[in-house]
């Protein structure tokens, strides 16, 4: 089915909260009628959205946007699945966090750690969204989309799509190209703890202290041992039914429950404060670079203070939230927009009704003073529209 509306108010189609619109808004309920829809005919420029939570509208929008609002998800039966794992499809229009909730709920390992991030299925294999050491590519193995230039239905391996730090060439190359229809995810029937980012260890250990689990302290995977058998769940098909370990009291529940509570403390809920999330990449530079802003902390902070950062190959990953916090920024106002208190990297709609050119100006006073402290242009995560 097709719905349409002209002039269309999108204040509660973006987690920002913009108070924007659009020429038309198209939602299209399932894929195949993408092949009736002429799409020349619409108002251009044509943007597909997802869940509206990784944007920022900087102003009515002149043309048309398109939403496909397929939903449900298929279990690949026969040799699309395996031994250690299974193959599941997923309709673009799912709610990402629902697809992480069903794969903990089953047993299933590998999205959990990127369980509350806000948005849809078909947008997380654009965005390649990540977060506590694990990302959308980690367990996309295929992408299935409509190409609009062929006006064919296509389905790209995840190795092809040319996936990176928060890119893909849905975001590049490809912008504009294709409508994703459905995700096919590898999950894990096998273990797979990622626990070292973020805390997430020291907050496992926290819960299961405090709620009686167990007392065991999770020092790295490898020391982890199994203590029962496990099988996947009766109403989840498989190929052959084994018995896989899986460490003691560890579940993909578990983690999920322990990454909704970090990110809960530490971002807004778009339902209460409009936001996009994280706002800004966390740039990634030589270690020459590195030692550079090590002496200007040092100098700042004093000589035992430590830079928090993450190793990437021979450079170095700088969270873009401490330099944010390092330059005062954290709580500051402009206008409506506000930096988020509690997490830097976040830029909030704080009064409501906050203008895109608010917004904008912060963002800009943030990039201008990092490049000035630092040497390093930061660059938004999120699409400007």
């Amino acid at each position: 089915m097709i719905t349409r509306h002209e002039a269309y108010d999108l204040s509660q189609r973006n987690t920002f909260g913009m108070r924007v619109s659009c020429r038309l808004y198209v939602e299209v309920t399932e894929p195949e009628d993408l092949l009736t829809l002429d799409l020349e005919s619409l108002p251009q420029p044509l943007f597909v959205m997802g869940g509206g939570s990784n944007l920022l509208f900087t102003g009515d929008f002149p043309g048309t946007v398109l939403h496909l609002a397929n939903q449900g998800h298929t279990v690949l039966p026969g040799p699309e699945a395996d031994a250690s794992g299974l193959l599941v499809r997923v309709a673009a229009g799912v709610v990402f966090d629902d697809f992480c909730a069903w794969a903990a709920q089953e047993g299933l390992w590998g999205p959990e750690n990127l369980s509350l991030i806000p948005g849809e299925v078909g947008a997380s294999a654009v965005q390649n969204i990540g977060a506590y050491g694990v990302e959308a590519k980690d367990i996309i193995e295929t992408v299935h989309a409509f190409d609009l230039q062929d006006r064919r239905f296509v389905d790209i391996p995840g190795a092809d799509c040319g996936y990176g730090y928060r890119t893909s060439l849905f975001k590049t190359a490809w912008k504009g190209r294709y409508i994703i229809t459905a995700v096919t995810f590898h999950l894990s029937t096998v273990p797979q703890p990622k626990l070292d980012y973020g805390g997430v260890r020291k907050a496992l250990e926290a819960r299961w202290r405090e709620e009686g689990i167990g007392s065991e302290t999770l020092r790295s995977q490898s020391d982890l041992r199994p203590s029962h058998k496990w099988a996947p769940p009766s109403n989840v098909p498989r190929v052959a039914q084994v018995s896989d370990p899986i460490p003691s009291s560890l579940s993909p529940q578990m983690i999920r429950d322990t990454i909704i509570g970090i990110r809960r403390t530490k971002l807004p809920d778009p339902e209460e404060v409009g936001s996009a999330g994280s706002f800004f990449c966390n740039p990634v530079i030589s270690r020459e670079h590195f030692e550079r802003i090590v002496a200007i902390a040092k100098e700042e902070n004093g000589p035992d203070y430590e830079v928090p950062h993450y190793e990437v190959g021979d450079q170095v990953k700088v969270p873009a939230a401490w330099m944010i916090d390092q330059c005062g920024f954290k709580g500051m106002r402009l206008g409506g927009a506000q930096v988020y208190p509690k997490q830097p990297l976040v830029i909030v709609n704080a009064s409501g009704d906050a203008t895109p050119d608010e917004i904008v100006a912060l963002e800009r006073r943030v990039i201008d003073t990092i490049k000035d402290k630092y040497g390093i242009e930061l660059h938004p995560e999120v699409e400007h529209v």
